[in-house]
C-alpha cells in the first residue's frame, strides 16, 4: 500500500516594516521647518510691538497709557484722542498741516523722478566730453555731508528772499541734487539692452522721443522705487522745514507734531500717539501699495541685453 506524502506548506508570517530613510528624512526636515517658522514668527512680534501698541494705544484714554496699567488692548475704545490731535496747534488745524506735507512730499517726487530720469538718461545713454568727469563730480557729492551746506545755502535763499517758503526745500528736487536717485537710473538704463537706441535711431527717432517711447516705459520700477523713497523722505523730513519755514500754518506735520508735544507739555500721550498715527499712515499706505515694484526693480536689474 503506497502512501502519498502531503506537502507541507510552510507558514508565512508577516515581515517587519523595511527601514525608509526617505521617511526619516522628511519627519526631520517638517520638525526643522516647524521650529524655524515658530522663531521667525516670535520675531516679528517682537518687531511689530511696539507699531502694534502705538496703534491700540491711540484708542485708549491717558489713565490707561503708561504706568502699571499698561495693557496691550483696552476696553475703553474711543475715537476721542483723534478728535484732539486733528484740532490742531495755535488755531491752525491738522489737516493744514497734513496739506503742507502732502504738497512738499508730492512735489518732491515729481521733481526727483523728471529730473533725476532726464539726467540719468543723458549719463547712460548719451556720448559727450567730460560725462565721465561729470558722472564722478555727482557721485562724489554723496559723499559731502548736508550739515556742511546749510549755511551757505541758507545765506542763498534769504539773500533771494526765498525763506518761509517751499521753493528751497523743492527747487533741488527738481534739479536732480539727489545724486542716489540719479545713480540708481543710471545703473538701471545700463541694463537696457543698447539695440533698443539703436532701432529707434534706425526709424528716425531722436532723444526725446527715444526717451519718452522707450525708456520711460521700460523704467518703471526704477521710478517707482524712486517715488516711494522720495515721498517717504520727504514726508518725515523734519530739519528742511526747521530750517527754512517760520509761519505755523506753512507747517508739515513733523514740526507740527513737534509743536503738539510742546503745547500739551508731554501731558495728552493718547492724542500724541493718535497725530503719531495719522502722520505715519500716508507712509506706510503708500509704501504698501508700491512695495512689490521694489522686489520688480531689483530682479529686472539682471536683464541683458
Amino acid at each position: 500500500m503506497t502512501t502519498t506524502a502531503t506537502p507541507v506548506t510552510p507558514t508565512s508570517s508577516s515581515p517587519a516594516p523595511a527601514y525608509n530613510p526617505k521617511s526619516e528624512s522628511t519627519t526631520a526636515k517638517r520638525i526643522k521647518s516647524a521650529i524655524f517658522h515658530i522663531i521667525a514668527l516670535a520675531l516679528v512680534a517682537m518687531v511689530l510691538y511696539p507699531a502694534l501698541w502705538m496703534i491700540t494705544s491711540a484708542f485708549k484714554p491717558n489713565s490707561e497709557i503708561g504706568g502699571a496699567n499698561n495693557a496691550l488692548w483696552s476696553n475703553n475704545f474711543s475715537f476721542d484722542n483723534f478728535a484732539t490731535a486733528m484740532e490742531g496747534i495755535g488755531g491752525v488745524s491738522t489737516l493744514t498741516f497734513f496739506t503742507n506735507s502732502l504738497i512738499l512730499a508730492v512735489g518732491a517726487v515729481v521733481g526727483t523722478v523728471l529730473s533725476a530720469s532726464i539726467s540719468a538718461y543723458a549719463f547712460a545713454r548719451i556720448n559727450f566730453p567730460g560725462r565721465g568727469l561729470f558722472f564722478g563730480m555727482m557721485i562724489a557729492t554723496l559723499l559731502l555731508p548736508f550739515h556742511v551746506v546749510i549755511i551757505p545755502q541758507y545765506i542763498v535763499f534769504q539773500q533771494l528772499g526765498l525763506v518761509d517758503t517751499y521753493v528751497p526745500l523743492l527747487i533741488g528736487k527738481f534739479l536732480a541734487a539727489d545724486a542716489f536717485f540719479v545713480f540708481l537710473m543710471v545703473q538701471f538704463m545700463r541694463g537696457l539692452p543698447a539695440e533698443l537706441d539703436e532701432a529707434a535711431r534706425i526709424d528716425g527717432a531722436g532723444h526725446v522721443r527715444i526717451f519718452g517711447s522707450i525708456m520711460l516705459p521700460l523704467m518703471k520700477p526704477a521710478l517707482i522705487s524712486t517715488s516711494i523713497f522720495s515721498f517717504i523722505w520727504s514726508w518725515n523730513d523734519f530739519l528742511g522745514p526747521l530750517l527754512y519755514l517760520n509761519t505755523p500754518e506753512k507747517y508739515p506735520l513733523p514740526l507740527a507734531l513737534r509743536l503738539f508735544v510742546d503745547q500739551t507739555q508731554s501731558s495728552d500721550y493718547g492724542a500724541m500717539i493718535a497725530m503719531s498715527v495719522l502722520a505715519l499712515l500716508p507712509v506706510l499706505v503708500f509704501f504698501l501699495v508700491f512695495q512689490r515694484y521694489i522686489v520688480e526693480g531689483v530682479s529686472t536689474q539682471g536683464l541683458k541685453g
